[in-house]
């Protein structure tokens, strides 16, 4: 994520350069994974509610499939998640061990939620064939309420480290007098939080959608398709505008209570009123920007409503306390695709609106379904440019103004990091490619399942004593005596 040259280049200790890699690596493989543990629940639920209501079987079919990727997603986030848990602690002690009292309780928050979530989506995969519908909806429904406590103790942690407060020091300067509700609920956490909860309910939307999307562009237009593709899109095109505005007011609050890290995001070298936008383009060492899309007086209009804002420089603290070029240039590169994508996508919700508007349809143009397939992968993207711009814009601070990376990082041997962080992409790799590999075969079952081959179901081994996840269809044997699921022909994409 950072140069080697610029880090290299300044005195740090030789572990610092593979302590920030192995945790760049490990968060990044992680997050991918959170919009469908944070989102997913609360899709399925949405669809297994119409199925209920409505007595939907195709509904019905969904969430029972649904429920099995989330299982198998949850199985994965516990690996990665463990991972992250022990590297706080391995590679960041210095952190952990002065500040762990302060904002501690974020981890223990997330801990009982992940503790709570496991035994929810336990109950919810056990009860499809054992509990009374309504009963086994209804006991399912605190499942995402626990996936967004999750999501609250570890933003609860993440805002704490970008505006720290809840705390005094002492003669020298270690943390006491902790205020734990101030330490929860810092400046950062609101917007960081409400930011955060909807990109992951648009971005897990936007994927699911994407899938069924493919489907369709495949020729798969059966309702089964349909219904996969309009409730997971609908809700993450009532969200896009949401995230907008909540976007449009995270960048603000980072402003007021960050302005380096704005001054970063923004490219900002000097203190100045009237300062211009720029898309893109790259910070070189004096201050110049080279490249990218000048908009005259636009950053300060969007950081203060008017073109005579004030927004703080880069140049206004000394180098040591703010992000290098070379980091400030990635910072700016995020946040700009960030914004470019979540443009694009409201202009693909409005499309989406105006064919509902008039035809009470979805468009019938494969161009907007190749939008849509494309749309679930965009929003991977801005997330870990959304996870770039959040931590490599606080540099070189790990807690804000308060601690350096440089003085949190182990003393563990570099050589013994740079190995560690070889066996981690080696069993990242492993782990990833097992997902994928159980979904892909989900995938392949459930289609057999829906393309009504005997023979080959025949060939399949029986799922009807299995006690979680959807089942395929019953044995060609039961058919004949009256079993069946109502299921729609088609197949997962």
């Amino acid at each position: 994520m950072l140069s080697t040259t610029a880090l290299l280049a300044t005195n740090t200790p030789a572990q610092l350069l593979p302590a920030r890699e192995l945790m760049a690596f490990t968060l990044a493989m992680h997050i991918l994974l959170v919009p469908f543990g944070v989102a997913l629940p609360f899709i399925t639920l949405v669809m297994h509610h119409r199925g209920l209501r409505r007595k939907d079987a195709v509904a019905l079919l969904l969430a029972r499939r649904w429920s099995a990727v989330m299982a198998v997603q949850f199985a994965i986030g516990i690996i990665t998640g463990t991972v992250l848990s022990f590297e706080f602690g391995l590679l960041w002690p210095g952190m952990m061990g002065r500040w762990g009292d302060v904002f501690g309780l974020g981890f223990g928050v997330e801990g009982w939620a992940f503790f709570l979530e496991a035994v929810l989506i336990a109950i919810y995969l056990y009860g499809w064939r054992r509990l009374k519908p309504w009963t086994h909806f209804w006991l399912a429904v605190p499942l995402p309420l626990t996936a967004l406590l999750g999501a609250f103790g570890i933003i609860a942690a993440n805002s704490w480290m970008n505006t720290p407060q809840g705390f005094d020091l002492d003669a020298q300067g270690k943390p006491v007098d902790v205020d734990v509700r101030q330490a929860i609920f810092t400046p950062m956490f609101g917007p960081e939080y409400w930011h955060f909860a909807v990109a992951m309910l648009m971005t897990a939307g936007y994927v699911v959608a994407g899938v069924y999307a493919v489907g369709w562009l495949r020729g798969r237009r059966d309702r089964y398709h349909r219904l996969g593709f309009t409730v997971p899109f609908t809700v993450a095109t009532i969200l896009t505008p949401i995230q907008l505005m909540l976007g449009d007011s995270t960048a603000r609050a980072v402003f007021h209570k960050q302005p380096i890290k704005f001054a970063a995001t923004e490219l900002v070298w000097n203190t100045d009123t009237h300062v211009p936008e720029y898309m893109f383009g790259r910070l070189n060492s004096d201050g110049a920007i080279s490249g990218g899309l000048k908009i005259p007086q636009l950053d300060s209009i969007l950081a203060g409503f008017k073109p005579s804002t004030q927004v703080t420089g880069l140049t206004s603290v000394p180098a040591a306390d703010r992000p290098t070029v070379v980091q400030a240039t990635i910072v700016h590169w995020a946040f700009d695709i960030m914004v470019t994508v979540g443009s694009l996508l409201i202009l693909l919700a409005l499309w989406y609106a105006w064919s509902w508007w008039r035809r009470r349809n979805l468009p019938h143009t494969r161009w907007f379904y190749r939008c849509a397939a494309i749309a679930g992968a965009a929003c991977l993207v801005t997330v870990e440019c959304g996870w770039i711009t959040t931590e490599v814009g606080r540099q070189p601070w790990i807690v804000y103004n308060h601690m350096r990376v440089s003085e949190a990082v182990t003393d563990t041997r570099a050589s013994s990091l740079w190995t560690m962080l070889g066996i981690v992409i080696v069993v990242y790799a492993a782990v990833f490619g097992a997902f994928l590999a159980v979904v892909l075969k989900m995938r392949t079952r459930w289609r057999i399942a829906d393309e009504g081959s005997a023979v080959a179901r025949a060939e399949l081994p029986p799922e009807t004593d299995t006690p979680y996840g959807p089942r395929s269809e019953p044995e060609p044997a039961e058919v004949g005596s009256g079993g069946g699921s109502g299921s729609s022909s088609g197949g997962v994409s």
